[in-house]
């Protein structure tokens, strides 16, 4: 029986790798907010289930079987976060902590008339695609952290990390969400990332920068 925490486990397995993080027993514990001794007593189960798989140096990687639902479970997490958004207008910042409770009631029959209403649109309201791709692959389709990004020059927001609320509503304050444009005036000496949003100067710590991605214009 797959129950709402093993969707839970397998997904941040699967989200922890796209996000380019190792995937053993601290990460998930961090991940999900829970202790260690839970994190192994859920990954003996998993693994007793034939969803993960278990190195001996530690990392936790999914099988076949573990990665489908996983998929699963994120195609739904992106419609429920597309239903919120587009139908009932819920502000882009509270989308994500919203669908991580909806996301396991979605029957398939509910999947399909929400594909049929929404269409098969692959990004989700934080830019996010529907096939997680991990830092590399982000980077092979030209896009750049922007505490990495050249001053001086133009770009525009292509996806922001999602996962924590009062991250996304600092960006909500100052301007950045997918699909801006902003010019880079300076990295600065202390980390910092001088940009102009519009006619706004914003100045952003590193932590934020480093959990945007931007492409050149």
């Amino acid at each position: 029986m797959i129950t709402i925490s093993k969707e839970d486990y397998l997904k941040a397995i699967a989200e922890a790798e796209a996000e380019g993080q190792q995937v053993i027993p601290a990460t998930l514990a961090h991940w999900l907010s829970v202790t260690r001794p839970a994190v192994t007593f859920a990954l003996r189960r998993l693994k007793k289930d034939g969803l993960v798989s278990l190195k001996k140096d530690g990392h936790v990687a999914l099988t076949a079987e573990g990665r489908e639902i996983a998929e699963r479970t994120i195609v739904r997490h992106h419609l429920v976060e597309r239903m919120l958004s587009e139908i009932f207008n819920m502000p882009w910042y509270e989308l994500h902590d919203e669908a991580e409770r909806l996301e396991h009631a979605i029957s398939p029959a509910f999947e399909k008339k929400l594909i049929e209403t929404l269409g098969r649109e692959d990004i989700c309201p934080h830019g996010n695609g529907l096939v997680l791709r991990s830092p590399a692959e982000r980077r092979k389709r030209g896009m750049l952290l922007l505490n990495e990004a050249e001053a001086g020059r133009k770009y525009k927001v292509a996806s922001v990390y999602e996962r924590d609320r009062r991250l996304l509503e600092f960006f909500e304050q100052e301007g950045v969400r997918p699909g801006t444009g902003l010019t880079v005036e300076a990295r600065n000496y202390d980390g910092t990332v001088s940009v102009t949003i519009g006619k706004r100067q914003v100045r952003l710590g590193e932590a934020a920068a480093a959990k945007i991605w931007v492409s050149k214009f």
